[in-house]
């Protein structure tokens, strides 16, 4: 295994996920504020990610302040 390959791998990767979350966030807060849906309070996400050499899947959760 090359580790550089590897590493730049994975760096694109998370890139283009970093790039598509952000994008679709903010299309879905900007919706929500359109909406009247914010009440000022947190919004929580959250983020699965699964691989084929992973045997379980990782959650990561937090909350978007606006």
């Amino acid at each position: 295994m090359d580790e550089d390959t590897l590493n730049m791998s994975i760096r694109k990767f998370l890139k283009k996920v970093g790039i598509n979350s952000q994008r679709e966030i903010e299309r879905a807060m900007n919706l929500a504020n359109a909406e009247g849906r914010l009440d000022g309070n947190p919004v929580r996400v959250k983020i699965t990610l699964e691989c084929d050499v992973i045997d379980d899947a990782l959650s990561i959760e937090d909350e978007i302040s606006y």
